[in-house]
């Protein structure tokens, strides 16, 4: 196989929570992680020389090692002493810098697809080992689907998958860094924590209230102060009938669950059209693992 093309697909939190500091300076966490429909396109081809090239659609992306892309494919040509290289090519969809995983999403396609090209055998844990190393999300970003995740968010535990429904996925025109968002919660107390267990529980039941109605994000109280237009987008959501909308990651990103499609259609019109966003979508959850 001398190429393959992949969707890395983009992640939702339907829950987050932030159990404290460690002490080699990552938080231990508790999320509810889920696939969505919203996608970056790679192609991975191979060539002769060695090493990794990389191109983007987007001219501000990095195109070197500070490209999770390019360290995932060089984790796995030096590990097994591949001597070709190879050509990434990546179509950027998935809202950059947003709480949505795209990064992460794109550098568990590329251990994915040339793990497939190069007939190294892994299995899918035996990637999502490899994974950790290169971010806490990349071992979800590989399993896919609804999961819990623990630890630093590389302990996964596959749950029953989210009932359908509509998702409006809204990026406000801001950026928020990741790191700070989680440096500020250290000096803030904890208000009020999600229920996480609620959302594993509705998600057995395949109830999709129960699970819009626990939904919680611990790092909305950081986040969300510095940049009000994240409530402004979720007041507008569920003024149009969401069940509940609440900011993915560290943000700042804004999703909401409809159950109808009408319904979902015009709360993305109606944030585009009050300028509250202009990346906006109206997608559904991927449940598909892969294999």
């Amino acid at each position: 196989m001398d190429n393959i093309e992949l969707n890395a697909l983009g992640k939702i939190n339907l829950g987050l929570d932030v159990l404290g500091k460690r002490p080699d300076g990552y938080h231990e966490v508790r999320m509810i992680m889920q696939t969505v429909y919203i996608y970056d396109q790679i192609r991975l081809e191979k060539k002769e020389t060695p090493g990794t090239e990389l191109s983007s659609n987007l001219f501000y992306l990095p195109t070197d090692k500070n490209n999770l892309a390019c360290r995932a494919a060089d984790l796995l040509l030096e590990e097994f002493g591949i001597r070709e290289g190879v050509k990434i090519t990546l179509a950027k969809h998935i809202p950059v810098a947003a709480g949505m995983a795209g990064g992460s999403s794109d550098a568990a396609a590329v251990l994915y697809g040339l793990n497939r090209m190069f007939g190294l055998g892994l299995s899918t844990e035996e990637l999502m080992k490899r994974g950790v190393s290169l971010g806490a999300d990349v071992p979800y970003c590989i399993l896919r689907g609804t999961a819990l995740a623990e630890g630093i968010g590389e302990k996964l535990t596959p749950l029953p998958a989210m009932p359908r429904c509509q998702i409006v996925v809204a990026k406000p025109p801001v950026s928020v860094s990741t790191r700070r968002v989680y440096d500020k919660l250290d000096e803030t107390p904890v208000a009020v924590h999600p229920d996480i267990d609620g959302i594993v529980s509705g998600l057995e039941a395949g109830d999709l209230r129960k699970i819009a109605s626990c939904m919680g994000n611990v790092l909305e109280q950081v986040t969300v102060p510095e940049y009000p237009v994240i409530e402004k987008i979720k007041a507008s959501m569920k003024e149009a009938g969401a069940l509940n909308a609440m900011m993915s990651g560290s943000g700042p990103t804004v999703f909401g669950i409809f159950t109808e499609k009408s319904r979902a259609k015009k709360a993305a019109q109606k944030i585009r059209e009050a300028g509250l966003a202009k990346q906006v979508y109206v997608t559904n959850v991927h449940n598909a693992r892969r294999k």
